[in-house]
């Protein structure tokens, strides 16, 4: 007995069996039907599934960690000035080596804040650094054109993250917004992290070379535009140069501009300390005075510049009272000469980066981007 030959021979009798009518007004679904509801129920599913995985970055649904070029060859570089540049170009075409960029986020516009792992040849100190470029960069009108860099330093423990990198405090679409609204330069962001380590214990660096410590101030001041002058098109003066940050990241960019007004033209610093204050100084009180902005600020006027831009943001509703007066005594005692200054008091604004980047909109960025350049063509 054939059990398959059976089975055939059954099915084929179900198969010619007539089939019986619905009653009246009721018809069944035609099976064409029933496998587009089917399909449909599970493409539905998909898309569910699909947005699921992109909300988590779960691959292949994200490019996070897809590597970023910003135009550059992986392992590549460029002759400073690049190929054919005059040496008296104000464009500096990257240098060189490439860095090894992995994607963090794409933004809305397309543009891409990614991350690399600097080891600071200057500091000593390595970690990370947070980059994004403007729409503007990639456009081809601009391809050999040398874009301005904003130092953008974070509050708090600025480690192990730099929170400007995220896009929930719009710090990268303000800047594309500004530049439209004819504000604002479109700054080439770098972001990096502000300390060496966690200030669970209230240790901080005061962005400073603190001896015996790991050397910060050059880590920021050097390492970091090191990095982007390897890697991006960017401007050879300090006329392509400033810092922002916020609380302590906004002393370490005031600091570094009045320490470094060869290289830096401007900041935007935003409820900052006005002197140093980290445990670590106890014992060195000379380099502590080298990196006080007060006694920085006296010796540039006393050398007659040159000429540097700090704007100020600090709201009435600081955390610290006594931010809004140390500002006001700042400005009105070495705001003068070669110091040019502007205060943005915001009302309500309390001590965190969400009060700090509307208010950026209302006067500091046009303040600094004034006597900015960029982007500037190659010549």
């Amino acid at each position: 007995m054939s059990y398959p030959y059976q089975q055939s021979e059954q099915s084929e009798q179900f198969e010619q069996a007539p089939r019986s009518e619905p009653p009246e007004g009721r018809r069944r679904p035609s099976r064409v039907r029933r496998w587009v509801v089917a399909g449909a129920s599970l493409a539905v599913l998909g898309l569910g599934a699909a947005a699921v995985m992109t909300y988590f970055e779960i691959p292949p649904f994200t490019d996070k960690g897809d590597p970023v070029s910003f135009g550059q060859a992986p392992g590549g570089g460029g002759r400073a000035g690049g190929t054919g540049q005059s040496a008296d170009s104000k464009v500096l075409m990257p240098t060189g080596p490439a860095a090894s960029f992995k994607n963090t986020m794409t933004l809305d516009d397309g543009t891409h804040v990614a991350v690399t792992e600097l080891d600071g040849k200057k500091s000593g100190f390595k970690g990370k650094v947070w980059v994004w470029a403007p729409k503007e960069y990639g456009d081809p009108q601009y391809a050999n054109s040398g874009f301005p860099v904003m130092i953008a330093l974070p509050g708090g423990a600025g480690y192990p993250k730099n929170y400007w990198m995220g896009t929930d405090l719009g710090l990268q679409k303000s800047i594309s917004q500004w530049h439209k609204e004819g504000k604002g330069k479109p700054f080439l962001l770098a972001m990096p992290v502000l300390n060496p380590g966690p200030d669970d214990k209230g240790i901080y660096w005061d962005g400073s070379d603190i001896p015996g410590e790991p050397k910060m101030g050059s880590w920021l001041t050097e390492d970091v535009p090191d990095l982007m002058k390897a890697n991006f098109r960017t401007i050879k003066s300090r006329d392509g140069w400033a810092f922002m940050g916020s609380s302590t990241g906004g002393f370490a960019g005031l600091k570094a501009v009045l320490k470094h007004p060869d290289r830096f033209k401007a900041v935007i610093a935003s409820g900052p300390d006005i002197v140093p204050d980290s445990p670590l100084w106890k014992g060195h009180e000379k380099e502590k005075a080298e990196n006080n902005p007060e006694l920085l600020a006296q010796e540039l006027i006393r050398r007659k510049g040159p000429d540097v831009y700090l704007a100020f943001q600090v709201g009435t509703d600081e955390s610290n009272k006594k931010t809004l007066p140390d500002v006001r005594k700042f400005i009105a005692t070495y705001g003068k000469g070669p110091i040019h200054t502007d205060l943005n008091v915001i009302q309500g604004g309390r001590h965190n980066a969400k009060t700090y980047v509307p208010a950026m909109g209302q006067q500091a960025i046009e303040f600094i981007s004034k006597v900015m350049e960029g982007p500037v063509p190659a010549s």
